[in-house]
């Protein structure tokens, strides 16, 4: 999505107002929790719904 809407993790990590290390790990898909907030202001950021950002894996 931030391909798609020409967004660098620099210029996003200061619109949401995280750091670009958690960012980064949200990216890369290692958080293991995120916010209802921080996935709400990303949202906002990249003008998306949480599904098209989120997927489900099932990992057991």
């Amino acid at each position: 999505m931030m391909a798609r809407r020409k967004m660098s993790l620099n210029e996003l990590s200061e619109r949401v107002g995280i750091t670009i290390a958690n960012l980064s790990i949200l990216k890369t898909g290692k958080a293991k929790a995120v916010r209802f907030s921080t996935l709400d202001a990303i949202c906002r950021a990249l003008d998306c719904t949480p599904g098209d950002i989120l997927e489900y894996r099932n990992d057991n």
